[in-house]
């Protein structure tokens, strides 16, 4: 799996250590998540520094058309609309925003967009 590190300097560090001797192989490295969508990869990772608490699991990463998806809803926009402007479906986005929300354990969109601003994942 090809994989995009993403991330302060700090963060990006703790993560090629933590991925050392991995099958994932590092093909770049980006201080924002706009910077990374402009390279090629299977996959982003993104470690916002935040301490976990013990027992507390890793959160699920988005995929990148699910960050998508999450910056149309930060916007406000339907379903609807958010289908014609990725040209998908709107079945397609329900499928993207309830798994948004089960990675982010969000109760609904506007709790989804709340944590992926907190988490850095999007920004306004």
């Amino acid at each position: 799996m090809k994989i995009i590190l993403v991330g302060p300097a700090h963060a990006r560090d703790r993560l090629r250590d933590a991925l050392a001797g991995s099958a994932i192989e590092i093909v770049g490295e980006a201080a924002s998540l706009a910077e990374a969508r402009q390279l090629d990869a299977d996959a982003v990772l993104m470690d916002a520094g935040r301490p976990r608490r013990a027992g507390e699991d890793a959160p699920e990463s988005l995929t990148p058309r699910e960050v998508q998806v999450l910056e149309l809803l930060a916007e406000g926009l339907p379903n609807k609309a958010i289908a014609a402007r990725l040209d998908i479906s709107d079945q397609t986005v329900k499928f993207h925003v309830s798994s948004i929300c089960g990675k982010l354990g969000a109760a609904n969109r506007t709790e989804a967009v709340r944590i992926g601003l907190r988490r850095g994942l999007i920004t306004l």
